[in-house]
Protein backbone atom coordinates (compact mmCIF):
# COMPACT_ATOMS: atom_id res chain seq x y z
CA UNK A 1 0.00 0.00 0.00
CA UNK A 2 2.65 2.43 0.67
CA UNK A 3 4.21 1.59 -2.54
CA UNK A 4 1.01 2.63 -3.66
CA UNK A 5 1.00 5.80 -2.46
CA UNK A 6 4.52 6.98 -3.70
CA UNK A 7 3.32 6.24 -7.19
CA UNK A 8 0.58 8.04 -6.69
CA UNK A 9 2.00 11.00 -5.05
CA UNK A 10 4.86 10.81 -8.17
CA UNK A 11 2.11 11.00 -10.69
CA UNK A 12 -0.27 13.52 -8.68
CA UNK A 13 2.56 15.86 -8.41
CA UNK A 14 4.12 15.36 -11.68
CA UNK A 15 7.52 14.01 -10.20
CA UNK A 16 9.44 11.38 -11.86
CA UNK A 17 9.17 9.09 -8.40
CA UNK A 18 8.37 9.35 -4.06
CA UNK A 19 9.56 7.90 -1.47
CA UNK A 20 8.35 6.81 1.93
CA UNK A 21 10.82 6.78 4.92
CA UNK A 22 10.07 6.10 8.58
CA UNK A 23 13.10 7.39 10.89
CA UNK A 24 13.24 6.59 14.74
CA UNK A 25 13.32 9.90 17.35
CA UNK A 26 16.84 9.43 16.95
CA UNK A 27 16.95 10.49 13.45
CA UNK A 28 17.74 6.32 12.38
CA UNK A 29 16.95 6.41 8.64
CA UNK A 30 14.93 3.28 6.91
CA UNK A 31 13.59 2.94 3.33
CA UNK A 32 10.14 1.98 3.78
CA UNK A 33 8.82 2.02 0.24
CA UNK A 34 9.37 3.70 -2.78
CA UNK A 35 7.70 3.78 -6.51
CA UNK A 36 10.61 1.94 -8.26
CA UNK A 37 14.25 0.51 -7.94
CA UNK A 38 15.60 3.52 -9.24
CA UNK A 39 13.71 5.84 -6.71
CA UNK A 40 15.24 3.52 -3.90
CA UNK A 41 18.43 3.68 -4.70
CA UNK A 42 18.28 7.54 -4.28
CA UNK A 43 16.75 7.25 -1.22
CA UNK A 44 19.33 4.96 0.47
CA UNK A 45 21.98 7.18 -0.76
CA UNK A 46 20.53 9.71 2.36
CA UNK A 47 20.84 6.48 4.74
CA UNK A 48 24.52 5.75 2.87
CA UNK A 49 26.08 9.23 3.33
CA UNK A 50 24.33 10.58 6.43
CA UNK A 51 22.75 13.61 5.06
CA UNK A 52 20.23 14.65 2.39
CA UNK A 53 16.68 16.54 2.24
CA UNK A 54 15.32 13.63 4.18
CA UNK A 55 17.45 13.89 7.13
CA UNK A 56 17.14 17.67 7.22
CA UNK A 57 13.49 17.59 7.13
CA UNK A 58 12.61 15.24 9.73
CA UNK A 59 15.01 16.99 11.92
CA UNK A 60 13.99 20.66 11.21
CA UNK A 61 10.19 19.28 11.62
CA UNK A 62 9.45 21.33 8.11
CA UNK A 63 9.67 21.08 4.60
CA UNK A 64 12.70 20.72 2.63
CA UNK A 65 12.01 22.33 -1.06
CA UNK A 66 14.85 22.09 -3.06
CA UNK A 67 13.93 23.22 -6.74
CA UNK A 68 17.23 23.37 -8.26
CA UNK A 69 19.80 19.97 -6.28
CA UNK A 70 22.93 21.31 -8.19
CA UNK A 71 22.65 24.48 -5.52
CA UNK A 72 22.95 22.36 -2.66
CA UNK A 73 25.63 20.09 -3.88
CA UNK A 74 28.75 22.91 -2.85
CA UNK A 75 27.32 23.85 1.06
CA UNK A 76 24.28 21.80 2.06
CA UNK A 77 24.94 18.31 1.02
CA UNK A 78 28.53 17.74 -0.88
CA UNK A 79 28.02 14.15 -0.82
CA UNK A 80 24.46 13.46 -1.71
CA UNK A 81 23.65 16.06 -4.07
CA UNK A 82 26.13 14.97 -6.36
CA UNK A 83 25.36 11.31 -6.24
CA UNK A 84 21.38 12.16 -6.72
CA UNK A 85 22.40 14.00 -9.76
CA UNK A 86 24.27 10.94 -11.49
CA UNK A 87 20.69 8.48 -10.98
CA UNK A 88 18.70 11.46 -12.86
CA UNK A 89 17.47 13.55 -9.78
CA UNK A 90 17.60 17.25 -10.61
CA UNK A 91 14.86 18.58 -7.68
CA UNK A 92 13.98 16.94 -4.21
CA UNK A 93 10.93 17.76 -1.66
CA UNK A 94 10.86 16.40 1.28
CA UNK A 95 7.91 16.30 3.86
CA UNK A 96 7.84 15.25 7.39
CA UNK A 97 5.43 12.63 8.65
CA UNK A 98 4.55 13.91 11.78
CA UNK A 99 1.27 14.59 14.11
CA UNK A 100 1.78 16.89 16.86
CA UNK A 101 5.58 16.03 18.82
CA UNK A 102 5.18 12.61 17.26
CA UNK A 103 7.68 11.98 14.16
CA UNK A 104 6.91 9.16 12.29
CA UNK A 105 9.40 9.53 9.11
CA UNK A 106 9.58 11.60 5.88
CA UNK A 107 7.52 11.44 2.50
CA UNK A 108 10.67 12.65 -0.46
CA UNK A 109 9.12 13.52 -3.74
CA UNK A 110 11.91 13.50 -6.64
CA UNK A 111 11.86 15.22 -10.34
CA UNK A 112 14.70 14.93 -13.31
CA UNK A 113 13.94 18.19 -13.71
CA UNK A 114 15.20 21.73 -12.17
CA UNK A 115 11.69 24.02 -10.90
CA UNK A 116 9.73 24.56 -7.37
CA UNK A 117 6.39 22.32 -7.23
CA UNK A 118 3.19 24.78 -8.02
CA UNK A 119 1.04 26.13 -5.12
CA UNK A 120 -1.29 23.00 -6.28
CA UNK A 121 1.29 20.36 -6.20
CA UNK A 122 2.77 21.44 -3.08
CA UNK A 123 -0.86 21.28 -1.62
CA UNK A 124 -1.06 17.81 -2.89
CA UNK A 125 1.91 16.32 -1.74
CA UNK A 126 1.02 17.57 1.97
CA UNK A 127 -2.42 16.00 1.33
CA UNK A 128 -0.16 12.36 0.50
CA UNK A 129 2.07 12.73 3.52
CA UNK A 130 -1.25 12.76 5.40
CA UNK A 131 -2.83 10.35 3.96
CA UNK A 132 0.81 8.56 4.67
CA UNK A 133 0.58 9.31 8.33
CA UNK A 134 -2.51 7.58 8.05
CA UNK A 135 -1.75 4.52 7.15
CA UNK A 136 1.54 4.55 9.28
CA UNK A 137 -0.63 4.36 12.07
CA UNK A 138 -3.63 1.73 11.24
CA UNK A 139 -0.51 -0.85 10.61
CA UNK A 140 1.40 -0.09 14.04
CA UNK A 141 -2.14 -0.36 15.45
CA UNK A 142 -2.81 -3.96 13.61
CA UNK A 143 0.58 -5.15 13.91
CA UNK A 144 0.55 -4.63 17.98
CA UNK A 145 -2.77 -5.78 18.00
CA UNK A 146 -1.78 -8.91 16.00
CA UNK A 147 1.57 -9.36 18.34
CA UNK A 148 -0.53 -8.76 21.50
CA UNK A 149 -3.72 -10.56 22.60
CA UNK A 150 -5.78 -9.69 19.76
CA UNK A 151 -8.81 -7.64 21.17
CA UNK A 152 -7.18 -4.57 20.72
CA UNK A 153 -10.04 -2.07 21.35
CA UNK A 154 -13.24 -4.27 21.03
CA UNK A 155 -14.94 -4.37 24.38
CA UNK A 156 -16.59 -1.63 25.76
CA UNK A 157 -14.84 -0.81 28.98
CA UNK A 158 -11.76 -0.25 26.39
CA UNK A 159 -14.13 2.03 24.24
CA UNK A 160 -15.02 4.30 27.39
CA UNK A 161 -11.08 4.73 28.28
CA UNK A 162 -10.19 5.92 25.43
CA UNK A 163 -13.01 8.54 24.63
CA UNK A 164 -12.50 9.14 28.62
CA UNK A 165 -8.78 9.85 27.28
CA UNK A 166 -9.09 11.58 24.22
CA UNK A 167 -11.50 14.19 26.24
CA UNK A 168 -8.46 14.75 28.71
CA UNK A 169 -5.99 15.34 25.58
CA UNK A 170 -8.20 16.96 24.19
CA UNK A 171 -8.26 20.21 26.92
CA UNK A 172 -4.68 19.52 27.89
CA UNK A 173 -3.37 20.42 23.71
CA UNK A 174 -6.52 22.59 23.11
CA UNK A 175 -7.60 20.86 19.92
CA UNK A 176 -10.86 19.20 18.35
CA UNK A 177 -11.80 15.92 19.44
CA UNK A 178 -11.08 14.36 16.48
CA UNK A 179 -7.32 15.81 17.00
CA UNK A 180 -6.80 15.05 20.40
CA UNK A 181 -7.33 10.89 19.13
CA UNK A 182 -4.58 11.45 16.21
CA UNK A 183 -2.36 13.02 18.67
CA UNK A 184 -2.40 9.53 20.81
CA UNK A 185 -1.98 7.32 18.12
CA UNK A 186 0.89 9.17 16.77
CA UNK A 187 2.58 8.93 20.27
CA UNK A 188 1.96 5.49 20.47
CA UNK A 189 3.79 4.89 16.82
CA UNK A 190 6.52 6.55 17.64
CA UNK A 191 6.45 5.00 21.21
CA UNK A 192 5.45 1.63 19.74
CA UNK A 193 2.99 1.15 22.49
CA UNK A 194 -1.10 0.15 21.86
CA UNK A 195 -3.11 2.61 21.71
CA UNK A 196 -5.11 1.20 24.76
CA UNK A 197 -1.97 1.48 26.81
CA UNK A 198 -1.71 5.38 26.03
CA UNK A 199 -5.27 6.03 26.49
CA UNK A 200 -5.13 3.94 30.04
CA UNK A 201 -2.06 5.72 30.77
CA UNK A 202 -3.47 9.28 30.18
CA UNK A 203 -6.44 8.37 32.43
CA UNK A 204 -4.80 7.25 35.38
CA UNK A 205 -2.65 10.57 34.65
CA UNK A 206 0.31 8.94 34.45
CA UNK A 207 1.18 10.83 30.88
CA UNK A 208 0.71 13.98 29.50
CA UNK A 209 0.87 14.62 25.81
CA UNK A 210 1.57 18.40 26.50
CA UNK A 211 4.46 17.60 27.92
CA UNK A 212 3.79 19.03 31.68
CA UNK A 213 3.79 16.87 34.38
CA UNK A 214 0.75 16.00 36.86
Amino acid sequence: MLQRVCRAAAEGVSASGAGICVMTADGTLGVSATSDEAIGRTEELQFVLGEGPCIDAFAARRPVLAANLADAANYRWPMYAPAAHDNGVRAVFAFPLQVGAARLGVMDIFRDRVGPLTEAELRMAFTFADVTVEMLLDTQEEKLKRDGNGTGLLDVGHRAELFQAQGMVMMQLGVSIAEALLRMRAYAYSENRRLEDVARDVVNRTLRLDGHKE
